[in-house]
């Protein structure tokens, strides 16, 4: 049962901190931050399972994870306010070719990242040339240019 509960809190730990990131960050790992998932991902086991390398103790903590991460798919499908709370809502940080300021700095979005991601995937050049930018829940950013 104590392996259970470690289980849940640290998942929930782990949801929260990832909130907390931002998933522009999450959406775009270097070398570094990769190194460092795993890192964590040693230390989260080493909090969970303590002293116990049994099979029984791996398949506890496994199921327990796996029953968590279904079950907030679940709410996130099955209700659109816990979607919003679970996921987040895709953001505006460009209208009419204007920077939302204060939604780029909730995002902490520099306008030159913004206007590299549009030259690589959108291929806009100029800032007056987009319609909107959106950050999506993904930390991918969605370009919708000007109409001719």
């Amino acid at each position: 049962m104590d392996l259970a509960l470690r289980a849940i809190a640290i998942y929930f730990f782990i949801y929260l901190l990832t909130r907390i990131v931002g998933r522009r960050e999450l959406s775009s790992l270097g070398p570094f931050d990769i190194i460092l998932l795993v890192v964590i991902g040693d230390s989260v086991q080493q909090g969970m399972t303590q002293d116990d390398y049994s099979v029984t103790g791996a398949f506890i903590v496994i199921a327990v994870i796996a029953v968590l991460q279904v079950s907030m798919s679940f709410l996130s499908f099955r209700y659109r306010t816990m979607r919003r709370v679970l996921e987040g809502e895709p953001i505006v940080i460009i209208q009419d070719g204007k920077p939302i300021d204060r939604n780029m700095r909730r995002e902490r979005l520099a306008i030159d990242e913004v206007m590299e991601q549009a030259r690589t995937s959108a291929q806009i050049v100029h800032l007056d040339d987009i319609q909107f930018a959106i950050v999506e829940n993904s930390g991918t950013i969605s370009f919708i240019p000007k109409s001719s």
